[in-house]
């Protein structure tokens, strides 16, 4: 029986949902609740509260169709993929789920008869494998499917034997195995011995599905017990299914990567199967294209940490063999078209967001093309300056510099070397990393400023101090005055007994009711008061990970160390930062609920009068989204909710649904900040006791900080009405100005600009036409160079559309020739060229454009006959024109 991948994936949940299991969908790509988890990687992975006995559901059969991704981590094998017939950064996993229910006779039953009777897979080409001491899955495999002795093997706990840690639910497992033939070579055959079937390395047998049977729990000591309600978790890879149902040798060609393929071939115009070096770039892309396309929907977007690298990774392996197959222009977008044709009904949310995804990679692609283009340059360069090298050792010198001049990345630089039969030792990485770290230290010791407060010299004062002190007790949750103990002093390094009047010191309190500057909020100020003397607190942070130090300016006579001192915070200060504290979760959990929850933040600023949030998004944010978001909050703060503190287990935190910060460091007990059921997170920050007490929540600005990265700033309280305050004076101010009453202005204003629009409009047909008029006097002025009629020429008031206007006229007027006319508008320079057809064999348009508009600081290009650019340096525009018959005269001699 032949199936599509489509069909295969709807018979699977169709055949289980028949039998009582519940379809649940797939959890998204970027885990919700394991922040220690990259990305998904397996059909488990949402279910995992489930088999901990941590989370009910109200169903105890489940199937899915799982989206995974494994790129990083121990699962890191990029360098294999499009190399290899089943290797994958991304695939879907298909598997059935048992919580207490059924256990193993109902799984191998359903095994065998969903593979046998339901799709038609030959019996005889199938075997079972099981654990060692697993008997009961052996007889079971022999009662139910008729399986000789000889067609069960049985394999040990490094093939059999699947656990969820070092300690936890555990249990062996059992796989089937599809015999594709025995002309597939073998290495143990060459080896001059036998082929061990499904325990052999060799492709001669293929893995199908994994049933994994938990009923055990492991404790530290390694001891076993049997779990009383033992479950069944399976995995069968889509893609390697398809092709044993389509009779491929490979996942590559079968339908779910043919097409992708196809659409490389047309944007190439090379044939897949021409040769193998073609076959695996083409490969590469069809996997990456998929990645891409899901990790973008489920909101990871190309940077250079964490989720965000490896994505940036994947793309860039997939450009450079674009590159490789002569793609000099951006394609990996246009790639993901197809993903969504192919996948977009099993998964819509890829249909919904395919915008967003074509923006972020276009725009990757378009970033990285110059670094791609030079870097491979400066390879090729090194390749044939050392071909004499016999040994065919990479430089690690030569790495560092290709990474940090130009910005290639290393990973990429050994993958380039090693297609060119180059090894990169451990060595040459080892080399590059002394450089990196070489480099690091330059930084360090030029920098006139740290990004911490530990770089004054202190480190080794409070280091010392970390170990001799005691961790300063925090009460500002509770209260903003108590008496305290000054433990220590410290002054640029030094460690003092005492300071006087005028002094800067940083002090080190027993307890404080200060806070320390971290997650985003700025630090306390306040006053400490000593028998004879006082000080201000001008900030308050941390020294290390757990010293809270207070920067004080003494007042008034001498503070002194040991000495009891009474400290207090500035309450209205400190009100401003909970006002603004409490209102970014609230703004966070909105902008979740709006835009999606692929939202993620990115970073912040709680101050006393504003607040500023970055987080991830890889589009534009609509006006009307800005809106939908801000009367959220509102709605939230007007709802006056109770928000609960409560510090409990990180992993019970966790649970409870509270959302981790990547990038954040928790210890095992964390501070849970809960705003009724609209925002739960882990945070440390001083908050309102409600919502209400905000007052009002109003959006300053909204805009883009870097790719893939939006920014929010916001004010809340008295800084919220005074906002609004200001720009209702400019309302009115502007009103008055029209004479009309405020809320006529927006529909004045369109009149206005509209009125305005066609005034330019007009202007500029007018230009058109005058410039039109001068066309005779152009077309006599044009010379000869190389025996070709040449005509560059300046028309300044015209933007490109006009000056194609005047080229249409002008090769009308000239039957042969080359044109080149430019412009500049209000700085901006447009350039439009042509080429008579009786040319552009010898000369392109666009390769005209092409050399001219980096003159003026900007590109273009299009067809052999007419092509148009632009740029923004309109000095350089006659010097660029200028240059218009010397590029003739070069691309005639040849």
């Amino acid at each position: 029986m032949t199936m599509t991948g489509t069909e295969l994936r709807q018979s699977f949940l169709d055949y289980f949902r028949e039998r009582g299991h519940t379809i649940v969908r797939s959890s998204p790509l970027v885990p919700g609740d394991d922040p220690t988890l990259l990305f998904t990687n397996a059909g488990m992975n949402q279910f995992k509260g489930v088999f901990l006995g941590e989370e009910k559901r109200d169903y105890r059969r489940a199937v899915s169709a799982q989206k995974c991704v494994r790129a990083g981590g121990k699962h890191n094998d990029l360098e294999n993929v499009g190399r290899t017939a089943r290797h994958h950064t991304f695939f879907e996993m298909l598997g059935n789920f048992s919580f207490g229910d059924y256990f193993k006779k109902e799984a191998i039953e359903y095994c065998w008869d969903l593979l046998t009777e339901k799709w038609g897979l030959p019996k005889e080409r199938l075997k079972a494998t099981v654990f060692t001491d697993d008997d009961d899955a052996f007889q079971l495999w022999k009662s139910i499917a008729g399986l000789s002795d000889d067609r069960i093997l049985r394999l040990g706990e490094k093939d059999n034997f699947w656990a969820m840690g070092d300690t936890g639910p555990c249990g062996p497992c059992s796989e089937m195995h599809f015999h594709q033939g025995d002309h597939l070579p073998c290495a143990e055959e060459q080896a001059g011995g036998k082929c061990l079937g499904p325990a052999c390395e060799c492709d001669r047998w293929l893995e199908i599905w994994n049933l994994v049977f938990m009923q055990f729990n492991r404790d530290a000591s390694g001891k076993m017990t049997p779990l009383p309600k033992p479950s069944i978790d399976t995995g069968m890879g889509l893609e390697r299914l398809a092709a044993i149902m389509q009779g491929k040798m490979s996942d590559y060609d079968t339908d779910l990567f043919r097409p992708l393929i196809g659409h490389v071939e047309r944007l190439s115009k090379i044939t897949y199967g021409a040769s193998i070096e073609h076959d695996v770039s083409m490969q590469v892309i069809a996997d990456h294209s998929r990645t891409a396309t899901f990790l973008i929907t489920d909101g990871v977007t190309p940077s250079n940490e964490w989720r965000g690298y490896v994505l940036r990774r994947i793309m860039r392996r997939a450009m450079r063999h674009g590159r490789m197959l002569g793609l000099a222009e951006p394609f990996l977008w246009d790639v993901t078209k197809t993903v969504v044709e192919i996948m977009g009904a099993a998964y819509p949310e890829i249909v919904e967001s395919h915008g967003r995804v074509i923006d972020v990679v276009r725009q990757e692609e378009e970033r990285f093309a110059e670094t791609l283009d030079l870097g491979m340059a400066k390879i090729r360069e090194y390749l044939d300056s050392h071909g004499g090298d016999r040994r065919k050792v990479v430089d690690g010198k030569f790495l560092f510099t290709l990474y940090d001049t130009h910005g290639f990345p290393t990973d990429l630089a050994q993958e380039v070397f090693q297609d060119a039969g180059w090894s990169v030792p451990p060595e040459a990485l080892q080399q590059f990393e002394a450089e990196m770290e070489a480099q690091r230290e330059r930084a360090r010791a030029g920098a006139s400023f740290g990004t911490t407060h530990d770089a004054d010299g202190s480190v080794e004062v409070y280091r010392q101090l970390s170990t001799q002190l005691p961790k300063p007790q925090f009460l500002g949750y509770s209260e903003l005055a108590s008496p305290a103990r000054v433990l220590a002093m410290v002054e640029e390094g030094r460690r003092l007994g005492e300071a006087g009047q005028g002094q800067t010191v940083e002090i080190i309190l027993d307890r404080t009711p200060a806070y320390a500057e971290s997650g985003g909020q700025m630090g306390d100020t306040g006053t400490i008061v000593g028998r004879d003397g006082q000080g201000t607190i001008e900030d308050t942070y941390y020294r290390g990970s757990q010293l809270i130090v207070h920067r004080v300016r003494v007042t008034q006579g001498r503070l002194r160390e040991n000495e009891e001192v009474a400290v207090s915070v500035e309450s209205r200060r400190r009100q401003g930062l909970k006002l603004h504290h409490t209102g970014t979760h609230l703004l966070h959990a909105a902008l979740r609920k709006i835009l999606g929850t692929h939202v993620a933040q990115a970073g912040s600023l709680v101050a006393p009068d504003h607040l500023r949030f970055d987080f991830s998004h890889g589009a534009a944010v609509k006006d009307s989204e800005v809106e939908k978001v801000e009367d959220l909050v509102n709605e939230n703060v007007q709802a006056n909710i109770v928000v609960t503190p409560a510090e409990m287990d990180l992993p019970e935190a966790l649970k409870s649904g509270a959302m981790a910060l990547f990038g954040e460091k928790y210890g095992d007990r964390v501070r849970v900040i809960r705003i009724g059921d609209f925002s739960t997170e882990l945070c440390g920050g001083t908050h309102l006791e409600a919502t209400g007490q905000i007052g009002l929540f109003k959006v300053v600005s909204e805009g883009a900080v870097a790719s893939g990265v939006r920014r929010v700033e916001a004010v809340t309280g008295d800084a919220a009405l005074r906002h609004v305050g200001r720009e209702e004076q400019a309302l009115r101010e502007s009103a008055g100005l029209l004479k009309i009453p405020p809320l006529e202005l927006p529909r004045r204003l369109q009149k206005l600009l509209d009125e305005q629009k066609q005034l330019e409009k007009q202007l500029q047909q007018l230009e058109a036409r005058l410039a039109k008029g001068r066309a005779q006097e152009l077309a006599t002025s044009a010379r000869v160079v190389a025996g070709v009629p040449v005509l560059a020429a300046r028309l300044d008031g015209l933007d490109a559309e006009g000056l194609r206007s005047v080229v249409d006229t002008l090769r009308e007027r000239m039957s042969s020739g080359v044109i080149c006319l430019g412009s500049s508008v209000d700085g901006k320079v447009s350039l439009v060229a042509s080429v008579s057809k009786d040319l552009t064999k010898r000369f392109a348009a666009g390769k005209l454009v092409q050399e001219v508009a980096p003159m003026v600081g900007g590109k273009g290009g299009g067809r052999p006959d007419l092509a148009q650019g632009g740029g923004t340096d309109a000095s350089r525009l006659d010097e660029a024109l200028a240059s218009v018959p010397g590029w003739v005269e070069r691309v005639a001699a040849g």
